[in-house]
């Protein structure tokens, strides 16, 4: 015969393993949080929140039976630096993973590309030493910029994906930059179709990073 103490003590553990299992349970059933950290590419500068990157992101997710929510950390005029010292803030809602677009402002102001590189690097740092997969959308920069910063700024992407184990996607605007009809009158950001032709490209990188996602839980 086993003795009160014992039997009380077993139950207790039996409750606390089905509730342990339960909530493992509830969490396999919520959506994957696909943060999207980055400048006016990432916000939809110009366009209706419906036809914004992140919300058309999630649009063909949602649409092909991924069942994610995107959320839109894209704040135009932002550079890396300003990327890094929010990082915290975007974080705190919880991330599964995360996209980091910025740079763009950066090599437009003619930022260092160095100083670039150092706040790219402390991002993917955070973000690898929390676990949280990553892909990171790259830049080009334009030629009359010179040879040597236009090497240092595009070369920064995938040596740093590499470095912190992330995805990488060459080119953000892949594509888009530079085609009138799939840009607004400003020449530089996308319009709605422009952002639909970024979302279809980027895809397959969107993809894998989902699939890392899936492996680490």
């Amino acid at each position: 015969m086993y003795g009160f103490r014992y039997v009380v003590t077993r139950l207790l553990v039996c409750t606390a393993l089905f509730a342990a299992i339960g909530l493992s349970g509830s969490r396999a059933e919520e959506p994957v949080r696909l943060l999207v950290l980055g400048d006016s590419l990432a916000a939809g500068y110009g366009l209706p929140a419906q036809d914004g990157f992140t919300a058309q992101l999630q649009e063909v997710l949602q649409g092909s039976g991924h069942d994610v929510v995107v959320q839109n950390a894209g704040v135009s005029g932002d550079t890396t630096a300003g990327g890094w010292s929010r990082l915290e803030w975007a974080l705190a809602d919880g991330a599964d993973a995360v996209i980091v677009e910025l740079g763009a402002n950066d090599m437009l102001r003619g930022i260092d590309p160095g100083s670039a590189r150092s706040n790219l690097a402390a991002i993917l740092a955070t973000l690898d030493e929390r676990g949280i997969p990553t892909l990171v959308a790259g830049m080009r920069a334009p030629q009359n910029l010179g040879p040597t910063y236009v090497d240092a700024f595009e070369r920064m992407y995938p040596e740093l994906a590499q470095q912190y184990g992330a995805l990488v996607y060459p080119f953000f605007l892949d594509g888009v930059a530079g085609e009138a009809w799939l840009n607004q009158e400003d020449g530089i950001h996308p319009n709605r179709t422009g952002v639909r032709h970024i979302v279809e490209s980027i895809m397959p990188s969107v993809l894998e990073l989902l699939a890392r996602v899936e492996a680490e839980s």
